[in-house]
């Protein structure tokens, strides 16, 4: 392999295992380390706190195994959905690929069972979990929506789980990290919506229809604001009530926009805003 392909197959991986998403991850964890879990006086020594970057790196892994595993499971429906993003079996072999997966996923659970029991039998839960939902439930209504929303909202929760210090506002951010996803995640659906049908997945737009999947997704949003409200209220933090006050006009402007979807592109445009949303939320943690 010359220099030209070496470095075009490392291309392939970091777009396989999605490495801006594994950024975002990264910067979540040491932002909830800093703003939520604390004190914030501290911020240095968590920087370079070695069990907190292990903490990271397993996450980050099991997270790109699940990337990997997702893909290799979803070749021919890429094929239709979004065929020029297909890279297992065109730029990188399936049996490397399985491979990349095994190994990461081992990395990760031999980090958890160094952290702990607790963060082991998380670690261990996400990567079944994850090699589920590529397997089966994520051609099933829902199942699969749900499944992979709590599974984002797993970077926050094994914070919560191993430092055991201000759960609550950890908590509150895990919950808005796992409502912004399942929202995404429906809406990457209706996206999808083409190469699903035709491969036999049973997703809620191709069960419901677009229009009844909408009001479900307007059901949730409405949902999902006022229970993060409520949480907010309830710890009396001026700062998180105005932070998740505001989320309701933007949240108000994301059911608009929504209404007026009907094509592929409005759902992908969708989709980049609920991600948009979700940095907008890690960066508020500055601010709790």
């Amino acid at each position: 392999m010359n220099t030209t392909e070496f470095l075009k197959t490392i291309s392939a991986f970091f777009r396989l295992v999605r490495v801006n998403n594994l950024l975002i991850i990264v910067l979540t964890q040491y932002m909830a380390r800093i703003f939520l879990v604390g004190p914030k006086s501290e911020w240095l020594s968590y920087i370079f706190d070695y069990k907190q970057f292990m903490l990271v790196f397993a996450t980050v892994c099991i997270a790109a195994a699940g990337y990997i595993i997702n893909d290799y499971f979803d070749i021919k429906i890429d094929m239709v959905n979004k065929p020029r993003e297909v890279i297992i079996g065109r730029l990188i072999k399936r049996r490397w690929a399985i491979l990349h997966h095994q190994s990461l996923n081992f990395i990760g659970i031999a980090i958890g069972f160094f952290l702990g029991l607790k963060v082991f039998l998380i670690n261990v839960f996400a990567v079944s979990a994850l090699w589920f939902y590529s397997e089966r439930f994520k051609r099933q209504a829902f199942i699969g929506n749900f499944l992979v929303a709590f599974l984002t909202s797993f970077s926050l929760i094994v914070l919560a789980v191993y430092y055991k210090k201000n759960e609550m506002y950890v908590n509150i951010y895990a919950l808005f990290a796992f409502s912004i996803s399942l929202i995404r995640e429906i809406i990457k659906d209706m996206e999808d919506i083409r190469g699903d049908a035709r491969y036999g997945c049973r997703t809620l737009p191709i069960i419901w229809g677009i229009r009844r999947t909408k009001i479900l997704l307007y059901v949730f949003i409405v949902c999902f604001v006022s229970v993060l409200f409520f949480m907010a209220y309830s710890l009396h933090n001026r700062y998180l009530i105005v932070i998740f006050s505001g989320s309701i006009i933007v949240f108000s402007w994301l059911m608009n926009k929504l209404y007026w979807a009907d094509r592929k592109k409005d759902f992908t445009l969708l989709s980049r805003i609920c991600k948009i949303i979700m940095l907008g939320g890690i960066a508020s943690m500055i601010f709790v």
